[in-house]
């Protein structure tokens, strides 16, 4: 009967190896990682009886044929964890190896027998032949050792603890575990995958504007030389991706009005999401905003402030856009003949038309939609918003994302799908980089510890990435429409010191929180009119939101989203969490008021072993905000006043 390592049978029958993690949906799409880092891996190891077992990661970039290995190690009862390095970007395979280690099992029956006050002779010669017989597989200062060990444990055969101390050397005991048969290796039979990322997609601050708005002069439409004017000022508060909303050619027929009027004065520009006029589609620019040679400089500049652009990426077209008469069979036909504009009752868009993704053309379009893409790509863009993706077929994203990362691994995705928890679920694991999250309608402290904890500790840390956009040009939360200046410090804060990612939309810097009535509508929104705004308005928050930027670029624990520990306090107004490095060393306590019309005070507990500290110890914590120190310890008091500041970040600068 032969080892048959490929498949486990026979020779595997012994082991058992489950419960793996990362793994999505029994290995059916990949888990996530960055480039740069390393990708840990859990898994449940068992073998039948009392024997000794080893286990190894194997792990192999997925244009390589051959496997790396590393010893994985025994965290507790039948549980172990090993890691690789993802040193390039794009995917990897990983498996596990287990088999029985017969020099450690001889070891363990050896002490067992020693401290029954067996005799241990026969035990002695068993385990002397175990050496002898690899001394001529192995070479060098290896079989020196066996040699050296050989007849160490020989002369003390007489002595059975010191036999024992000696045959138990951990040098000894690695290369015997390296030279010794693996009589009953056992592969996991399934090759798991992770797809490296490079590091934006895990760690990022967002900041949205509409290029048409970025004229401070009433009257002009903005353009990309005025986007570049506002780098600078950008740069300052700490955003280090641009995301534009649609800068393409809109649609004039039954173009949107103010507040989404149905119908357009002759001054409207509409909406940039109705999508393709006469002067070109998706892959062409609104004229009034510049020329493709401008935005290839506004790509360029950008990027030598430290600054990536976004696009949006909207599979939609205006009645106007040329695919409607080039293909026309791209589009949902009414009985009539006419094509069917877009509607989400009782909402209705008639200055958009959805795409079929069902047509007999269906390999056209999906060409042509990838070649938006690689146009873009061609310009300098690596990073994608996606218009609401939930809308769209499952299978064309699976392929699109496959196809464009296959070549430029270092595209990014983000999903924008405000929808159905298990379909924002299915579109991370299917192989958009990012989400928009819940976060906007996650205001109590209930709900927020709640939502993190389902982000962290799901499973979906292994597949979803978060990122907690503030405000957004369709969503104007009510506590934001309501509590003014505090509470746009107070829901920064948070998404800030929650999240990795987040983003904000700009004019939430100007506190701009006018809402239609009943709505989490912007009034007079910029996505049917021009705004012109005077970005250093008396009652600005640019200085705060530069501020929890450095702190987050500073301070390498906000740049993690699963070392998150929750706080009791004793008012439900006070929201207090850790952000904490693995080993304890860097840890950064956050509370933040909930309450932006009211001061909160109260009791918070910090279990002193989270943080590092030993029990009955002290710790001193520096504001990262006001730069005010503090003597805490276990129990503490804390007191938040929203017109000062809402929200304590402590770092932890001294243990005693």
């Amino acid at each position: 009967m032969k080892r048959n390592a490929k498949s486990g049978s026979f020779q595997g029958q012994h082991m058992l190896i489950e419960n793996i993690s990362p793994v999505i949906e029994a290995g059916l799409f990949h888990a996530k990682g960055i480039a740069g880092k390393t990708c840990v891996v859990e898994a449940d190891i068992l073998r039948d009886g009392q024997d000794v077992i080893r286990a190894e990661l194997k792990w192999r970039k997925d244009t390589e044929l051959d496997y790396k290995g590393f010893p994985m190690v025994n965290i507790g009862p039948d549980q172990w964890r090993g890691e690789f390095p993802l040193t390039k970007l794009g995917l990897y395979v990983f498996t596990i190896e287990s088999w029985t280690d017969l020099y450690a099992t001889w070891i363990l029956d050896f002490k067992k027998r020693i401290d029954a006050g067996r005799k241990i002779q026969s035990e002695v010669v068993e385990g002397l032949g175990k050496i002898e017989t690899l001394i001529p597989s192995a070479t060098g200062a290896d079989q020196d050792l066996l040699i050296r060990s050989l007849h160490a444990i020989h002369q003390a055969k007489d002595n059975p603890k010191e036999a024992l101390s000696l045959a138990s050397e951990e040098s000894l005991v690695n290369v015997m575990a390296a030279l010794q048969p693996k009589e009953d290796l056992y592969r996991y039979p399934k090759e798991l995958k992770v797809w490296a990322d490079r590091s934006v997609a895990e760690f990022g601050t967002w900041y949205e504007l509409f290029v048409r708005s970025q004229s401070t002069e009433k009257g002009r439409v903005g353009t990309f030389k005025d986007v570049e004017k506002r780098l600078d000022d950008i740069k300052k508060m700490g955003f280090d991706v641009l995301y534009l909303a649609p800068i393409h050619p809109i649609g004039k027929t039954a173009r949107k009005g103010p507040n989404n009027a149905l119908r357009d004065g002759p001054n409207d520009p509409g909406s940039p999401w109705a999508i393709g006029n006469e002067s070109g589609g998706h892959t062409a620019i609104d004229p009034a905003l510049g020329t493709i040679e401008d935005f290839d400089h506004l790509v360029a500049t950008a990027a030598k402030n430290g600054i990536e652009i976004a696009l949006d990426y909207a599979i939609q077209c205006s009645p106007d856009h040329p695919w409607v008469k080039e293909h026309p069979d791209w589009f949902y036909r009414r009985l009539d003949g006419s094509i069917r504009y877009a509607e989400n009752p009782p909402k209705k868009y008639e200055d958009i038309y959805p795409l079929n993704f069902d047509t007999e053309s269906r390999e056209e379009l999906y060409q042509a939609l990838k070649d938006i893409l690689l146009y873009w790509i061609g310009h300098g863009v690596k990073i994608f918003r996606v218009d609401n993706p939930h809308t769209k077929p499952f299978r064309f994203w699976q392929w699109l994302i496959n196809e464009i990362q296959t070549t430029y691994p270092d595209v990014v995705f983000l999903s924008e799908a405000f929808t159905r928890p298990k379909v924002m679920k299915a579109l991370a694991k299917l192989g958009f980089t990012q989400s928009y999250t819940y976060f906007t309608w996650r205001n109590s402290k209930w709900e927020l510890t709640e939502y993190m904890n389902e982000l962290t500790t799901s499973g979906m840390q292994h597949y979803f990435r978060p990122n907690f956009f503030v405000n957004t040009p369709d969503i104007l939360h009510e506590v934001l429409q309501r509590g003014g200046r505090p509470a746009f410090k107070m829901r920064l804060a948070l998404a800030a010191t929650l999240s990795p990612s987040y983003g904000i939309y700009s004019g939430f810097e100007l506190i701009e929180n006018a809402a239609r009535q009943g709505t989490e509508e912007y009034l007079n929104s910029e996505k049917y009119e021009i705004k012109w705004r005077d970005w250093n308005q008396p009652g600005h928050i640019k200085d705060y939101i530069a501020k929890i930027n450095q702190i987050r670029k500073e301070n390498p624990v906000f740049q993690s989203l699963t070392n998150i520990r929750f706080f009791h306090t004793d008012n439900d107004n006070l929201l207090f969490y850790g952000k904490i490095s693995p080993d304890k060393s860097d840890a950064i306590l956050v509370v933040v008021n909930l309450d932006p019309h009211h001061i909160q005070a109260g009791l918070g507990w910090v279990p002193l072993e989270d943080i590092g500290v030993r029990p009955q110890g002290r710790y001193q914590v520096l504001d990262l905000i006001t730069r005010a120190r503090y003597d805490w310890g276990h129990q503490n008091f804390i007191r938040l006043d929203p017109l000062v500041e809402p929200a304590h970040i402590l770092r932890i600068e001294g243990r005693y």
